[in-house]
């Protein structure tokens, strides 16, 4: 499910999202958030960059080595070559699509994603 909270500022949207939060984790949901900064206007979807970054973090620490395996062939086949732009806007994607021992339970080595591209 996803939901979008807005309104002016000072009415409590950052403290609803964060009770909402908590309930949804504590039923074994996964609960992500990401907040427009007017200082980061010039980086478009910020938010939700925020909110993909935040969910990297997520996957990886489940500790679910087949779980990370699957995203991390997926966002491969899906991405192609073209994955370092995505790793511009989301840096803790990088840390999915590099097989190396700590990120993917110890699996071959190859080519990682290089953001600088």
């Amino acid at each position: 499910e996803f939901a979008i909270v807005s309104g002016s500022s000072g009415t409590g949207k950052s403290v609803l999202a964060s009770r909402l939060g908590r309930y949804i984790v504590a039923n074994g949901g996964i609960f992500l958030s990401g907040k427009f900064d007017q200082l980061k206007q010039s980086e478009p979807f910020s938010a939700v960059a925020g909110a993909f970054n935040e969910y990297c973090d997520v996957i990886l620490s489940n500790g679910r080595c087949n779980r990370v395996s699957l995203v991390e062939s997926r966002l491969r086949v899906a991405l192609g070559q073209e994955a370092h732009h995505l790793v511009k806007v989301i840096p803790n994607l990088r840390n999915i699509l590099i097989k190396d021992e700590a990120a993917n339970c110890g699996h071959d080595e190859y080519d990682c994603v290089d953001p600088r591209k």
